[in-house]
Protein backbone atom coordinates (compact mmCIF):
# COMPACT_ATOMS: atom_id res chain seq x y z
CA UNK A 1 0.00 0.00 0.00
CA UNK A 2 1.34 3.33 -0.79
CA UNK A 3 2.24 5.85 2.22
CA UNK A 4 -0.83 8.91 0.95
CA UNK A 5 -3.56 5.96 0.84
CA UNK A 6 -1.87 4.21 4.63
CA UNK A 7 -2.19 8.04 5.64
CA UNK A 8 -5.67 8.40 4.70
CA UNK A 9 -6.73 4.57 6.13
CA UNK A 10 -5.24 5.68 9.22
CA UNK A 11 -6.80 9.20 9.53
CA UNK A 12 -10.54 7.46 8.60
CA UNK A 13 -9.42 4.43 11.63
CA UNK A 14 -9.04 8.00 14.31
CA UNK A 15 -12.34 9.29 13.10
CA UNK A 16 -14.08 5.69 14.10
CA UNK A 17 -12.28 5.34 17.17
CA UNK A 18 -13.63 8.90 18.10
CA UNK A 19 -17.25 8.36 16.81
CA UNK A 20 -16.57 5.05 19.23
CA UNK A 21 -17.13 7.10 22.28
CA UNK A 22 -20.36 7.77 21.28
CA UNK A 23 -21.54 4.40 22.34
CA UNK A 24 -23.35 3.12 26.23
CA UNK A 25 -21.34 -0.04 26.49
CA UNK A 26 -19.09 -0.10 28.93
CA UNK A 27 -17.09 -3.30 28.45
CA UNK A 28 -15.95 -2.25 24.89
CA UNK A 29 -16.64 0.97 22.31
CA UNK A 30 -16.13 0.12 18.76
CA UNK A 31 -16.68 2.93 15.99
CA UNK A 32 -17.34 2.29 12.04
CA UNK A 33 -17.38 4.53 9.15
CA UNK A 34 -18.18 3.63 5.63
CA UNK A 35 -16.33 5.36 3.36
CA UNK A 36 -16.95 5.70 -0.79
CA UNK A 37 -15.06 8.26 -2.97
CA UNK A 38 -13.33 9.89 -0.04
CA UNK A 39 -17.28 10.66 1.25
CA UNK A 40 -18.07 9.37 4.83
CA UNK A 41 -21.64 7.79 3.55
CA UNK A 42 -22.27 6.10 6.96
CA UNK A 43 -21.50 5.43 10.54
CA UNK A 44 -22.03 3.34 13.33
CA UNK A 45 -21.45 2.36 16.88
CA UNK A 46 -22.34 -0.64 19.02
CA UNK A 47 -25.01 -0.07 21.63
CA UNK A 48 -28.92 -1.04 21.66
CA UNK A 49 -31.54 -1.17 19.14
CA UNK A 50 -33.49 2.47 18.44
CA UNK A 51 -36.10 2.94 21.54
CA UNK A 52 -34.33 0.77 23.81
CA UNK A 53 -32.44 1.78 27.08
CA UNK A 54 -28.73 2.96 26.35
CA UNK A 55 -27.50 0.01 28.95
CA UNK A 56 -25.86 -2.52 26.80
CA UNK A 57 -25.07 -4.83 29.71
CA UNK A 58 -27.10 -6.69 32.15
CA UNK A 59 -26.24 -6.71 36.36
CA UNK A 60 -23.58 -9.32 35.63
CA UNK A 61 -21.75 -7.22 33.24
CA UNK A 62 -22.53 -9.35 30.29
CA UNK A 63 -23.44 -7.86 26.69
CA UNK A 64 -27.22 -8.22 26.44
CA UNK A 65 -28.00 -10.67 22.98
CA UNK A 66 -29.71 -7.41 21.22
CA UNK A 67 -26.92 -5.15 21.43
CA UNK A 68 -25.88 -4.42 17.55
CA UNK A 69 -22.47 -4.55 16.61
CA UNK A 70 -20.81 -0.83 14.96
CA UNK A 71 -20.51 -2.47 11.51
CA UNK A 72 -24.16 -3.87 11.97
CA UNK A 73 -25.21 -0.14 12.40
CA UNK A 74 -23.63 1.78 10.02
CA UNK A 75 -24.73 -0.67 7.25
CA UNK A 76 -28.21 -0.82 8.12
CA UNK A 77 -27.68 3.15 8.50
CA UNK A 78 -26.92 3.12 4.80
CA UNK A 79 -30.72 1.04 4.14
CA UNK A 80 -32.41 3.06 5.59
CA UNK A 81 -30.37 6.60 4.27
CA UNK A 82 -31.03 5.25 -0.01
CA UNK A 83 -26.86 5.73 -0.15
CA UNK A 84 -24.94 2.76 -2.11
CA UNK A 85 -22.11 0.93 -0.43
CA UNK A 86 -20.68 -0.91 -3.44
CA UNK A 87 -17.21 -0.78 -3.78
CA UNK A 88 -16.43 1.09 -0.52
CA UNK A 89 -13.86 1.10 2.40
CA UNK A 90 -15.32 0.04 6.07
CA UNK A 91 -13.37 1.61 9.15
CA UNK A 92 -14.02 -0.16 12.27
CA UNK A 93 -11.85 -0.22 15.56
CA UNK A 94 -12.38 -3.83 16.24
CA UNK A 95 -12.33 -6.49 13.63
CA UNK A 96 -16.06 -8.18 12.59
CA UNK A 97 -17.40 -11.05 14.04
CA UNK A 98 -18.59 -13.57 11.43
CA UNK A 99 -22.30 -12.39 11.63
CA UNK A 100 -21.03 -8.57 10.57
CA UNK A 101 -18.68 -10.08 7.98
CA UNK A 102 -21.94 -11.10 6.51
CA UNK A 103 -22.96 -7.95 6.10
CA UNK A 104 -20.28 -6.59 4.92
CA UNK A 105 -19.84 -8.91 2.21
CA UNK A 106 -23.83 -8.23 1.25
CA UNK A 107 -23.11 -4.82 1.21
CA UNK A 108 -20.98 -4.60 -1.60
CA UNK A 109 -17.78 -3.28 0.72
CA UNK A 110 -14.49 -4.28 -1.10
CA UNK A 111 -12.26 -2.97 2.04
CA UNK A 112 -12.51 -3.48 5.44
CA UNK A 113 -9.57 -1.73 7.68
CA UNK A 114 -9.43 -2.26 11.75
CA UNK A 115 -7.37 -1.67 14.41
CA UNK A 116 -7.52 -4.12 17.26
CA UNK A 117 -7.65 -7.66 16.29
CA UNK A 118 -10.34 -9.46 18.05
CA UNK A 119 -9.19 -13.06 19.34
CA UNK A 120 -11.57 -14.83 16.71
CA UNK A 121 -10.76 -14.62 13.52
CA UNK A 122 -13.80 -16.59 11.51
CA UNK A 123 -14.83 -12.93 10.52
CA UNK A 124 -11.74 -12.15 8.65
CA UNK A 125 -11.56 -15.81 7.34
CA UNK A 126 -14.64 -15.32 5.81
CA UNK A 127 -13.67 -11.48 4.24
CA UNK A 128 -10.56 -12.82 3.08
CA UNK A 129 -12.36 -15.81 1.53
CA UNK A 130 -14.98 -13.43 0.01
CA UNK A 131 -12.01 -11.54 -1.85
CA UNK A 132 -12.54 -8.60 0.62
CA UNK A 133 -9.46 -6.55 0.74
CA UNK A 134 -8.31 -6.27 4.70
CA UNK A 135 -6.17 -4.22 6.39
CA UNK A 136 -5.39 -3.90 10.03
CA UNK A 137 -3.67 -1.03 11.30
CA UNK A 138 -2.21 -0.91 14.56
CA UNK A 139 -3.02 2.44 16.51
CA UNK A 140 0.33 2.02 18.47
CA UNK A 141 2.44 2.06 15.29
CA UNK A 142 2.47 6.06 14.55
CA UNK A 143 2.29 6.88 10.58
CA UNK A 144 5.23 8.02 9.26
Amino acid sequence: MDKKQYLLDYRYLRMARIWAENSYCKRRQVGALVVKDKMIISDGYNGTPSGFENVCEDDNNITKPYVLHAEANAITKLARSGNNSEGSTLYVTASPCIECAKLIIQAGIKRLVYAEKYRLTDGIDLLERANIEVIHIDFEEKPK
